[in-house]
């Protein structure tokens, strides 16, 4: 593979601001060292205990504010920052702190080395009634932008300098659309769809990144949290992984869900 193409991990922390699986994803990261960067946007500097977080946290003034409704902005902070930090990162895998690998390191180089010139972004038609919700204020924009997709996904350098161009450029349009709120769930399928990329089967995967499981919800607007492992968290990990052959990750896990479980499908001796 060539020697300049490497993949960047956009984490959005808060809360606590660590990872709820560090070590593990330490672990995970050191058989591909050589072609994975790591960042991270946070709320509150002052909050980051670990140290290997702070060596790779965003410069405060880069910083946006950002809540639940209001996470866009803080999207395109990293996704700026990783592509200024090197030159040589194509793939760029947005992230939160309760992700971890749910594929081992060396299937992980496999997938970046067959699909680095392609994004992958699992994406629909919206799934609420964007005459009664005004999340993405999508029912003020012409029908082809309405559009969804799902919050954790991999863009590609070209895409992510469409996100930064549109940014600038489409000004108006982009407050637009998050004024309506959870515009994560939005903005980029619509982004895509403005340079006539989306439905370019070239250079957009329309596929699942990071496996999520709501046939069970923590809360009315939260999937699963895996806290601890019973059989019925095994099932739906494997099914999902069946059914879903780009995934890369997995959320939300817990601090307290196995190691154990996780380094069965992650480990370097799987799926080699």
């Amino acid at each position: 593979m060539e020697q300049s193409a490497k993949v960047a991990l956009c984490f959005i922390i808060s809360g606590n601001h660590v990872l709820n699986k560090e070590t593990l994803w330490r672990e995970w990261i050191e058989p591909n060292k050589d072609i994975i960067n790591t960042y991270f946007h946070y709320k509150d500097y002052s909050k980051i205990s670990s140290n290997w977080i702070k060596n790779n946290a965003m410069p405060p003034r880069e910083i946006q504010p950002s809540s639940y409704y209001h996470v866009v902005n803080a999207y395109m902070a990293i996704l700026h920052h990783a592509k200024r930090a090197d030159e040589t990162n194509k793939w760029f895998c947005l992230l939160t702190e309760s992700c971890v690998p749910i594929i081992s390191p060396h299937l992980f180089r496999k997938k970046f080395l067959q699909n680095k010139n392609k994004s992958i972004l699992n994406w629909k038609k919206p799934y609420w009634n964007i005459h009664f919700h005004h999340r993405a204020n999508l029912k003020l924009l012409p029908n082809k932008y309405h559009l969804s997709h799902d919050p954790w996904f991999i863009l590609t350098k070209k895409h992510v300098e469409f996100c930064l161009h549109f940014l600038t450029t489409n000004t108006t349009m982009y407050k637009k659309i998050n004024a309506g709120g959870l515009a994560n769930e939005s903005i980029f399928a619509i982004i895509l769809e403005a340079y006539n990329e989306l439905t370019n089967s070239e250079f957009v995967e329309n596929s699942v990144t990071t496996l999520t499981d709501w046939s069970r919800k923590t809360s009315p607007t939260s999937p699963w949290t895996f806290h601890t492992c019973e059989p019925i968290d095994v099932e739906i990990i494997e099914k999902m992984l069946k059914n879903n052959p780009n995934a890369c990750f997995l959320r939300k896990v817990g601090c307290n869900f196995p190691d154990s479980i996780l380094k069965s499908y992650s480990s370097d001796a799987v799926n080699k």
